[in-house]
């Protein structure tokens, strides 16, 4: 901006120059008697599909503060906005949720759902929720449970957010019933990946309406989170509404033989199962044999794989599997191990991760797995090379390995058979135990002598 001179002793000689005067939309006059003139927003000259593109391109810090510059830049970086945890129920209530992001396609509404206090110091940490909690409990309560919306409350909101956001894929849902699950299957119609949490048996009824659902979550109870229960009738309705499923995930949920088998009889296109702290009934593992294209075999902080297996005979096996994880389980009852690695033999990537009491009779076991071509262990302080090294051996297609953190497999107590087969290996991490890497490390620099207790290991 410009601004025009006080006198006006200059302006008669001037008037005859050759300087072009300046545009009236970049001067500021101070003149009492003429308006004020503001400088022109040039970015009006660009289309909004251009301003997309230019916002899209910041980081997520920027954009944030992009959208404070004007009511279209606001709107802009808010269509740019695709996935969104909401935190705050009134603002999908109100229907301000569709108008500030309309192109949504992922939301998760489990932490509005949760009635907390927002002035409370205290936070609460789930590996699903992060919520405030009174620091008051009454002498009558030794646990404190939170309190959810009434269904109907979140029916109602679930209602607003598929008529708003009609493109999602993706959506996690808390305590809603049939009647919501069935406005988001009208409204929803390119829903891929659903997760329901604090939901009963019946109301997975509601699922039969989606005809692209692919993914499913189910949570059933979480400790000091709520009870809710999914037991062998939720999944034979589960089976019968979503015969489409290709990963499906069990969170706490009941059920035995007969839920397991209705999935495998009715789910035939599934390939990846995930049972995270199940409570199945003994004689479940049996039913995995109905899953005949499953892939893919999880499990997650189990406290036991199955109580009572039954004859080895009655087992069956999963032809088509290829990969078998165990993450954070207790993996002392080896009858049930036993049964999972008959179940599993034709895997071919068997990973152990943090897992408690696999020890060597337990690892054993494994080798009835023939075809294993890969191995990952870490955490896996009970097993000794004893253990390892007649397993591994029995593998005759393996070609890659992975040994962290398991402090009781010795480098001192390896063969030079096992030292050959790992110069045959195509991809090999091998540390076991950071204490004789580190002595290797440094020996021949006299650190020993100089150290004295401060090096000793």
């Amino acid at each position: 901006m410009r601004f025009n001179s006080l006198s006006n002793s200059n302006s008669n000689s001037n008037s005859n120059s050759n300087t072009p005067p300046s545009e009236p939309d970049e001067t500021l006059t101070l003149d009492r008697n003429s308006p004020i003139l503001v400088a022109q927003d040039y970015t009006l000259l660009v289309s909004d599909q251009v301003l997309t593109v230019i916002l899209s391109n910041l980081a997520k810090s920027q954009q944030l503060s992009s959208c404070l510059v004007c009511k279209r830049w606001l709107k802009i970086s808010g269509g740019l906005v695709k996935s969104l945890r909401l935190l705050d129920w009134d603002f999908l209530d109100s229907g301000r949720l569709g108008f500030r992001f309309p192109n949504l396609i992922d939301v998760d509404i489990v932490q509005a759902c949760i009635i907390s206090p927002r002035n409370s110091g205290i936070c609460l940490s789930n590996k699903f929720v992060s919520i405030h909690v009174n620091s008051f409990i009454s002498d009558n309560e030794c646990v404190w449970k939170p309190d959810f919306l009434s269904t109907r409350a979140v029916d109602r909101g679930v209602r607003i957010l598929a008529q708003c956001c009609p493109n999602l894929r993706r959506l996690v849902l808390c305590g809603v019933s049939v009647e919501g699950l069935v406005s988001i299957a009208n409204e929803c119609l390119a829903l891929q990946e659903l997760e329901l949490c604090s939901c009963t048996d019946l109301d997975l009824k509601g699922l039969a309406g989606f005809r692209n659902l692919q993914i499913l979550k189910l949570i059933g109870s979480v400790n000091g989170l709520y009870d809710s229960v999914i037991s062998d009738i939720g999944l034979t309705i589960l089976a019968q509404v979503c015969p489409r499923l290709l990963k499906l995930e069990l969170v706490g949920c009941e059920g035995s033989y007969d839920g397991i088998k209705a999935i495998g009889q009715c789910c035939q296109m599934m390939e990846e199962l995930t049972l995270c702290d199940h409570k199945l009934e003994g004689g479940w593992l049996a039913a995995l044999s109905y899953c005949t294209n499953l892939k893919t075999l999880k499990f997650q902080s189990c406290k036991f794989i199955d109580p009572n297996p039954g004859p080895s005979e009655h087992l069956g096996s999963c032809p088509t599997l290829e990969e078998l994880y165990l993450e954070r389980c207790q993996l002392r009852d080896k009858q049930g191990l036993g049964a999972l690695f008959l179940v599993c033999e034709a895997v071919r990537d068997l990973v152990f991760a943090d897992c408690w009491g696999l020890d060597n009779n337990a690892f054993s076991a494994a080798s009835v797995c023939r075809r294993v071509a890969s191995l990952s262990l870490e955490g896996c302080s009970l097993l000794t090379m004893d253990g390892f090294e007649p397993v591994v051996h029995s593998w005759k297609e393996v070609k890659r390995l992975k040994v962290v953190a398991c402090n009781n497999i010795k480098d001192s107590a390896m063969s030079p058979e096992l030292a050959t087969l790992f110069s045959l290996l195509k991809e090999l991490k091998w540390r076991p135990d950071s204490k004789s890497i580190l002595s290797s490390g440094l020996e021949g620099t006299g650190v020993w002598q100089r150290g004295g207790r401060s090096f000793k290991i």
